[in-house]
């Protein structure tokens, strides 16, 4: 198993029918949000219910955080709070070969291997995390700072010296 910023092991010889609750602590946030390519992470939870599926472990339920990301045009901080539902399915390795020719449903498309017997949660909350995360998001400078480029981008264009030779005749 990888080490993760946000790890949290779980042992399928220990799902009960309790809920778990991820927090994130503040040096855990700090090192998710380098890894992220953010600014900050303030808040990173999830709550999840697990249950047996056989072999398998079935992980359900919600994503709460708030993060801080650059503007994608601005480059300005913009707070944005994620609140995402989660839906894991940990299945043990080795249940296909690689070379196999695979049609997964829907409900397969979240399916993740472990060997032995534990997984880790954090890493697949963290990975939600970034997936959950829009990387175009645009602050409320954004069309002016867009605006402000574009005309820029305009003035120094290809024609700009041809122009300024006719303006000067």
């Amino acid at each position: 198993m990888s080490e993760s910023e946000l790890s949290r092991i779980a042992d399928t010889r220990q799902i009960d029918e309790l809920p778990v609750k991820l927090v994130a602590s503040d040096a855990e946030c700090g090192a998710l949000a380098k890894r992220f390519e953010l600014v900050g992470i303030t808040r990173l939870e999830a709550n999840l219910a697990l249950t047996k599926d056989g072999a398998a472990v079935l992980a359900e339920g919600t994503l709460t955080a708030d993060v801080v990301q650059s503007c994608a045009i601005s480059g300005e901080d913009l707070p944005v709070q994620i609140r995402e539902k989660l839906s894991f399915r940990f299945v043990p390795a080795g249940q296909y070969s690689p070379d196999d020719e695979l049609e997964l449903e829907a409900s397969e498309l979240d399916e993740i291997e472990f060997s032995g017997t534990a997984f880790d949660l954090g890493e697949a909350v963290a990975q939600s995390l970034v997936l959950a995360i829009d990387p175009f998001a645009e602050g409320p400078d954004a069309a002016r700072v867009r605006r402000e480029v574009l005309m820029n981008a305009e003035e120094a264009g290809p024609f700009a010296a041809l122009a300024a030779l006719k303006k000067s005749d």
